[in-house]
């Protein structure tokens, strides 16, 4: 991960998820976000495999992190809540 820290501050929330490798998931996961959402970091790594590993921040100026995470549950996608990982809180918080 490069870019370091936002010169302001934002409302940002990291997740961690599998992603499924088939054809149109990435163009699908984006239509059915939030409008009012807007991608502050995507890092996807394919391995080969059936997922792929996905990194993402969503950031709003009025972030609900509930109904962020519903979206995440309702794509079925088993995701962990990054936000307050050392690294992320050291280099681009």
């Amino acid at each position: 991960m490069v870019g370091g820290k936002p010169p302001s501050k934002i409302s940002e929330k990291i997740f961690r998820f599998e992603f499924p490798e088939k054809p149109r998931a990435l163009l699908d996961f984006l239509s059915s976000m939030n409008e009012d959402w807007s991608i502050t970091l995507f890092h996807y790594r394919n391995h080969g495999n059936a997922y792929g590993r996905v990194l993402i921040g969503i950031s709003s100026d009025n972030i609900n992190e509930n109904e962020i995470k519903s979206f995440l549950s309702e794509m079925n996608f088993n995701y962990t809540d990054e936000s307050n990982n050392l690294g992320y809180q050291s280099f681009l918080k």
